[in-house]
Parts: C-alpha cells; structure tokens; sequence
C-alpha cells in the first residue's frame, strides 16, 4: 500500500459541489465547497444549469488541489458521488448542455405520473423497484422532448444524450469521451429493469424516449474513464462513480442484509442492504435498487425517504428567516422543553414513502398564543424524523429484519438533538460516525478498491470510526402518542394542491 495514495472526490450533491482529498488511511487532505444557483421557473420546477455544475466542479478541484498542495498528475485516482435522478440533456457533438437540467425535487410531471399510473403504475414499480412518481428522469426527458423546439427530432437523430450528473461530470472529464453510468445511478432513473438488467425498452418506448439517448452502465467500483489531460492537467483513472444514498451505505459499512444508515441532507433517506437478490413490493412505497455493483456483482437496497427535510431546515434560515445558520436550529429547538404542540409536515415538494403524493404540501399545525420561534424550530426536527418513522415498519417487513440500530450521516447527524430525537421515536440505537461526509467517503473507498488501496469491501470499511451513540430513552407511549399527533397533521396536509 502506497504512503502517497491520493483519492480525489467529486461531490455533487442538490445545491453544491465539494472537492476533496483522501489518502490510504481514509483521512482528508483538503476540501472545498461552494453551492451552485437553483432556478425556480415556476412553483413546481427546479432546475440547475449543468454549465454551472461543471464550472464550480473545475473551480473546486483547483482549489482542493492548491490547498493540499498538489498537481493533477499527484492523483491516483477519482471518486464520484452524486445527487440522484436529475436529469440532464447534452449535444453529442459540441458536448455542451442543451437545456437546463431538471432537479430531482421537481414535481412538474405529477400530473403525467398519475395519468400514467392506472396502465403503468404496477408494471413499472415491480420491474424498476420505484413507485411511478415525478422523480422518475424518464418523465423529465419525456417533458422536454415535448417542450423544447427540435429536441424531439433531434433526439430521435441520435445527436442528443442523456445522463445524470454523475454522467455529465465523467462526460466532461474526459473530454466527451465517455457517456456512461454507474449501476447504482441507473437503478434510479426510473428507467432501468432490475430484472432484465437493461434499460426498459418498452417504457421508454411508450413515452417517446429513443434507447439511444442512454448510457453505457459501469460499475460502480472499476474503471469508468479517464481523464482528458488537456481539462484535468494529466490523465487519471474514474474508479468509482456511486449514488450519493449508495455511497453513505458503503462508508457507514452496512455491506451485510440487514445493515441500516440514515442520511440528514436535503431530503431524508434510510437504507438497508438486503444482498444480491432484489426485493420488490409494490404495496410498500419503499423503493428496490442497486445499492452497488463491484466487480460484477450487484447488491440491492431497500430505500425510504422524504424529499424536504433538510430543505425545511434551510427554510426556517432563507424563507422565515429566524435562524442565521442550519446549525443554529439545534440551538433554537433547545430553547423550549416541547414542541407546544406544533407539528411541521415538511411535504415543501410532496410526501415521498410511503404516501407518494406530489400533491401535498408543507403544514405547520397547533399554533397558539404561547407558540414561539423554539416551538417551529423543534417542531422541523421532529418532523424530519418523523418522516421517516412513516416508512422503517414498512422497510422491516419486506425486508424480514428487525431495525434495533442505524448509522447516521449527512449534515444534520451533527445535531444532538435531533439524533436523541430519532433515536426515541425509531426505538432503535443510532451510531454516528467520526467523519459525517460518509457520501464522499463511500466513493473514497470504491475509487482505491479498484486501483488495490484497499483489499476488499471489508478492509476498505473497515476504516468507519464512531464519534457517538444515542440510545432510546423515550417510554413507548409517549412515543406513539406524538407519533398519532404527527399522522393526523400528514393527513391534512395531503392533496392540498387538488383542493
């Protein structure tokens, strides 16, 4: 094992792009960060310039490069992980983008999911492993086939590709050699067939899709591409490009059936590794997919999540405005001893698992005249882990396991309160790990397994360290009890769009 071992990481999450640099021991060299603009067209839409994905890409890696003190040809290899099902659309010829990408929280296909739902739903949901929903990239690329002037014909012509970032960023890398997808990344577009291994042919074919605009799907741990040396600085190999939810798994070292972790980030996702065989059902609202797949070998996950937690964090600070910082919410929360029984729906775009209505919106609910700044700031808290507690009974059950303990990551594991909070309302233990930036790490650890840095999936886990437990506290009633409350608020809140 090499004492020079340097990992680049490419993070591309929903609102920024972090760049960061990890050795053989797991440990961080440099990072840098900076958010991109989000484009709100209309209440419905987000959308992102994948222009600007790239230049604050180039701009991070140059930064974390200088800070660390390194040149490009000092890399050994490069890690992906990025934000899931956004959809973007680029000429093949100039490689240039040629609308802007449609973001993974927009809902402006609700209206064509249900529709599409009575003759689709089931078929869709049991070979893709998600519910039929606007999260779907198919519907995004059937929306702009049918609204940008001559995308349609030139779709069909062969000259325009699709991808999500992750393809985008390898696309660009390499000087527009590759157009390529990593396993975990296609498993949730909404278009690939678990059990056929390919692309849906038939449902891209019923929405108008040409096959074509797709790409190659790779590993998620093994050689993607490689640098162009006239836009990296020197050629290096892409080891790894992994979903961001996927990368956590791997980092939080849930590689057995069974294995759990939470990620506190825009959205709310919980993950369970269940093995090589995928498990689908239609009933649940969990979503099936590929948690990875290295070396040929594809293991599947169980997925629950909610679209607007984190989001509703970032609410409280740009749209009410009573915090300066996420941070500060823990602090704010701590300043009352209850919620004053306020409740926060955080449905900002919908409710994701298992209620899978597009419809929905945000509620906030039990105001009175004692109702203070610290009441909502809790009461946003608790309805990020309530949002998950909707679907862990669900995910226990299809799974045949028993979730007594979870690992946590993402930028909320880092509030103490929030995490004593889902540690009592999920009846389950709850390990935070040391380095919370387990998306990068995952793709950290899938980069150097492939160029031999680490053995196997063991080994590379192996390097996981825990900061600190949570343990339940909370009496069963109690519980149940604010968790009845929060059901009643999610029924109010549901369907408000169609009233």
């Amino acid at each position: 094992m090499s004492t020079t071992t340097r990992i680049l990481v490419i993070d591309a999450g929903t609102t920024g792009i972090r760049a960061l640099i990890y050795d053989e021991a797991a440990a961080i060299h440099a990072t840098a960060y900076t958010e991109f603009p989000q484009y709100h067209p209309a209440a419905d839409r987000v959308e992102q310039d994948a222009e600007e994905i790239w230049t604050a890409t180039r701009s991070m890696i140059d930064e974390a490069l200088e800070t660390a003190g390194l040149t490009p040809g000092d890399i050994t290899c490069i890690g992906l992980t990025n934000q899931r099902a956004t959809t973007v659309l680029w000429d093949r010829a100039t490689g240039d983008a040629v609308t802007r990408a449609i973001v993974w929280q927009d809902t402006r296909t609700a209206d064509r999911a249900a529709e599409l739902a009575g003759q689709w739903g089931e078929r869709i949901y049991s070979r893709t492993g998600w519910s039929l929903a606007p999260v779907y990239s198919s519907l995004s690329i059937e929306w702009l086939l049918g609204n940008v002037d001559g995308l349609r014909e030139r779709a069909e012509a062969g000259e325009i590709a699709f991808g999500t970032v992750d393809s985008w960023l390898i696309h660009r890398l390499t000087g527009g050699r590759e157009h390529v997808i990593s396993a975990s990344n296609a498993s949730v577009t909404g278009s690939y067939d678990l059990g056929a291994d390919d692309w849906d042919a038939e449902w891209l074919g019923a929405l108008g899709i040409p096959v074509t605009m797709y790409p190659a799907v790779r590993d998620d741990s093994g050689l993607l591409g490689t640098t162009a040396a006239d836009v990296f600085g020197a050629k290096v190999p892409i080891t790894s490009s992994i979903a961001d939810q996927h990368s956590a798994l791997f980092a939080q070292g849930c590689i057995e059936p069974g294995m759990v972790k939470c990620t506190h980030g825009t959205g709310t996702f919980l993950d369970m590794t269940i093995g090589t065989t995928p498990v689908i059902d239609t009933s649940s609202g969990l979503t099936c997919q590929i948690a990875w797949r290295i070396g040929g070998e594809t293991v599947y996950a169980l997925e629950g999540y909610a679209g607007s937690t984190g989001a509703a964090v970032q609410w409280l600070r740009d749209g009410l405005r009573i915090i300066d910082d996420s941070a500060q919410s823990e602090s704010l929360a701590t300043s009352v001893d209850d919620n004053g029984g306020v409740y926060f729906v955080p449905a900002l775009t919908g409710l994701s698992a298992p209620y899978w209505d597009a419809y929905a919106r945000g509620m906030i609910i039990g105001i009175q005249p004692g109702t203070e700044r610290g009441h909502i700031a809790r009461a946003t808290l608790e309805g990020i882990v309530f949002s998950v507690r909707d679907f862990i009974g669900a995910m226990s059950e299809v799974s045949g396991h028993e979730i007594t303990q979870m690992a946590v990551d993402g930028g909320g594991a880092a509030n103490d309160l929030l995490m004593q909070f889902q540690a009592d309302q999920l009846a389950a233990t709850v390990t935070r790990p040391s380095n919370t930036e387990a998306t990068s790490l995952g793709a950290a650890l899938l980069a150097g397994l492939a160029v031999g840095v680490w053995a196997d999936p063991q080994e590379a886990v192996s390097v996981v360290e825990i900061d600190a437990t949570f343990t339940p506290t909370l009496p069963d009633d109690a519980r149940d009890a604010a968790y009845a409350a929060w059901t009643s608020a999610v029924e109010r809140s549901r369907g408000w769009l169609k009233k």
